[in-house]
């Protein structure tokens, strides 16, 4: 059995925190933290593929929550570095590529543990 990862977990608790006290001020932005808190903290305690695909389902998720909310902020922003850089729209991508490569991690040769058939171990070694 596998140790949990003492980072993500702990990353995990403090997003969920995060999100819970940004819901209680009355705002629904705060589902974003604690969504992908909860998929970090399960992917912490789990192991094999299925975590891995539950987190980059998440990621997508949020993502695609943040490139609407982004475009509606579209309007409003600058070309500056901090309107690119701390408007939704752009950690909205980023959050969805990262939720793709998180599923494509998740059929990944490393995480399925396919053997190479020729010389009898795991691929890639």
């Amino acid at each position: 059995m596998m140790k949990p990862s003492t980072i993500t977990a702990s990353l995990g608790i403090v997003l969920i925190g995060i999100g819970i006290y940004i819901m209680i001020s009355s705002i629904m932005a705060g589902l974003i933290p604690a969504i992908i808190g909860a998929s970090l903290l399960y992917l912490a305690f789990s192991t094999g593929r299925a975590a891995t695909l539950v987190f980059g389902h998440a990621c997508i998720l949020v993502g695609a929550y943040m490139i609407t909310w982004g475009i509606l902020l579209l309007p409003y922003s600058q070309p500056t570095m901090a309107h690119v850089f701390g408007r939704p729209l752009f950690w909205g991508i980023f959050s969805l590529m990262g939720g793709i490569c998180a599923i494509f991690h998740g059929f990944c040769r490393c995480v399925t543990k396919q053997v190479d058939q020729f010389e009898n171990r795991p691929m890639g070694k």
